[in-house]
């Protein structure tokens, strides 16, 4: 009898040995994830308080910039030249891309460099792209967008790998991506892929984080509004980029973008309006590259229209418009007309995108728009923690 409860003892004794190793295995995973895997590098807390984030100016007026060049020294000070040197006052830079890399591991000094950006009054907006991520699915396949066919990491038809925008754990993921890139500097967060796979074998994906039960739509604006709950207390300015075609749809192309469901929960919204991106007869013009201020006056005009209808305000449409060569050749006339479009549209602030990080400066006015650097304040919190769960 002494024998039989000494074994149970053992056995106990080696079940809660194992439940203890397991449990501090999966902590320190945890831990591996909300921390992102750069959080070792960020600065010291004394320093980090000591960062002046810039407040938005009205208008912005913007460029986009690799991570990659932002590890160029000669390249990323060229574009601040740039920005000196024009009407140019912000500069929007890749925190992680679609590989899941991030900025840290490209430009190690990219808090100096953000330093740097306010010390010419630059607002500096970090991009996140959220749900492409080869390197978080290569390390947690499980939150993965998955085939069908045989339950393997699912890729589009560039071989990218895509999270399950309906993971919690990604959300998460994303959340502190947000925060940390915050205490480096960056004074407002960009979310662009905040959506659905849109190409590639399409039928043969499944989700096995996202609710069967409700649409895409409605599964993104859950993800919004999370975003909204977690960063807007802590006064982080948030962004999202969409599809152009959210400012003339109003069904969500089967990727989940609604322009009306994104207006709540981000302080802009940015429409990627470029004329290279819309179908020949669109608006009725045969070859929307050859009218890329018309496409872009279109769009925006109509996304004004339901913004207003949907009780919010059109100046939250900060689009991004095409200074790359793509469907046509876009110099200082095409870039310049896209510009004045907004402007005739009734909006103020505006992004130019180009891959290459390689800009049309004849497009732009010479006469420099700054403002002085000053600490932004926090701008409200909209939800209560007691109405957290039920709002989830």
């Amino acid at each position: 009898m002494c024998g039989n409860s000494m074994n149970k003892i053992r056995i106990e004794i080696k079940i809660l040995a194992l439940s203890i190793i397991f449990a501090c295995g999966a902590y320190l995973g945890y831990l591996r994830i909300s921390a992102f895997q750069y959080e070792s590098n960020l600065p010291e807390p004394e320093q980090i308080k000591k960062i002046a984030h810039i407040m938005t100016p009205e208008p912005v007026k913007a460029v986009y910039m690799t991570s990659y060049v932002a590890g160029v020294v000669d390249w990323r000070e060229r574009i601040l030249k740039l920005i000196d040197d024009t009407e140019l006052n912000a500069l929007v830079i890749d925190v992680k891309d679609y590989t899941g890399v991030n900025i840290i591991e490209r430009a190690p000094d990219i808090a100096d460099y953000v330093r740097e950006l306010h010390d010419h009054d630059v607002y500096v907006i970090g991009r996140l792209s959220v749900f492409q991520d080869q390197k978080y699915v290569d390390e947690h396949p499980e939150y993965a967008v998955l085939r069908k066919d045989n339950a393997q990491v699912w890729r589009d038809r560039k071989g990218i790998a895509w999270l399950d925008p309906g993971s919690r754990e990604v959300w998460d993921y994303i959340v502190t991506l947000a925060r940390d890139s915050y205490k480096l500097g960056f004074d407002e967060i960009n979310f662009d892929y905040i959506r659905y796979p849109s190409d590639g074998d399409i039928d043969n994906i499944a989700y096995a984080h996202s609710d069967p039960n409700i649409s895409k739509s409605e599964q993104m604006r859950l993800f919004y509004k999370y975003l909204d709950f977690k960063l807007r207390p802590e006064g982080i300015p948030i962004s999202a980029d969409l599809f152009g075609l959210t400012t003339v749809y109003t069904h969500d192309m089967n990727i989940g973008q609604l322009l009306e469901n994104t207006l709540p929960y981000f302080d802009y919204v940015s429409p990627m309006v470029y004329p290279s991106h819309f179908a020949d007869g669109f608006g009725g013009w045969p070859d929307p590259n050859k009218v890329p201020g018309e496409v872009v006056r279109y769009s925006l005009i109509e996304a004004s229209r339901r913004a207003t209808a949907a009780s919010s305000s059109p100046h939250k449409l900060r689009p991004w418009l095409q200074d790359f060569d793509y469907g046509g050749n876009y110099g200082e006339v095409e870039v310049r007309a896209q510009i004045n479009a907004v402007y005739d549209a009734g909006l103020t602030s505006w992004m130019l995108w180009d891959p290459s990080v390689k800009y049309t400066q004849g497009a732009l006015d010479a006469t420099p728009v700054r403002q002085s650097g000053a600490t932004a304040e926090d701008p409200g919190v909209k939800y209560t923690p007691e109405a957290f769960e039920s709002a989830f």
